[in-house]
């Protein structure tokens, strides 16, 4: 077999091989962009606010809870909201007011989730023959829609007769039912 001979069955083969080198090229210039891309979406606030005030209310226009933060951030990538000294107070008609506040905080997307995060402090308010109550703790997940607040951290709750420790919290702030999950200690002070 000549040459010419066997240039003719590889002749056809020559726009198949140019296709798939274009088609490759054409791929690492798409991968190229998409990196690119992805590397230019950067993690920027669209929206700051100093002295964060916001004021959530019932069905017959009562205040429900308050929240309030130093400086707040909105970030589009993630949807999230960052809070600087975040302090947000839950209202009732019949329990006494709850005032949280933390170091940092984030709230959700949705705007039902509020996390506080780094000495976070929850002060429930004196009401009749009850002392009021402190808890400390690192991290609190608050659902302020439906009173209710937890953590898997340790806290320490101190009232007027009580000072007790334990890993893990649920609080309902509508039955007021303190629930603790772990390691509980308790220490109870004479009057």
């Amino acid at each position: 077999m000549n040459v010419v001979s066997r240039s003719r069955y590889w002749l056809p083969m020559l726009p198949l091989l140019a296709l798939l080198a274009f088609v490759y090229w054409l791929d690492q210039q798409v991968q190229q962009e998409i990196a690119v891309a992805a590397n230019n979406q950067r993690h920027d606030p669209d929206g700051i606010m100093d002295n964060f005030h916001a004021t959530k209310m019932d069905l017959q226009g009562v205040p429900r809870f308050l929240l309030s933060a130093k400086q707040l951030r909105h970030y589009p990538d993630h949807d999230s909201t960052e809070l600087d000294l975040p302090r947000l107070t839950m209202l009732s008609k019949v329990n006494p007011p709850v005032h949280m506040n933390g170091i940092r905080g984030n709230v959700s997307s949705r705007g039902d989730e509020v996390i506080f995060r780094d000495d976070v402090s929850v002060l429930r308010e004196a009401v009749g023959d009850q002392s009021a109550m402190t808890l400390r703790t690192e991290y609190l997940r608050v659902l302020p829609n439906q009173d209710w607040a937890d953590t898997d951290k340790a806290v320490t709750i101190v009232d007027a007769n009580n000072t007790v420790h334990a890993i893990g919290l649920e609080m309902d702030n509508k039955t007021r039912i303190l629930k603790l999950l772990s390691q509980v200690r308790s220490e109870h002070h004479a009057k």
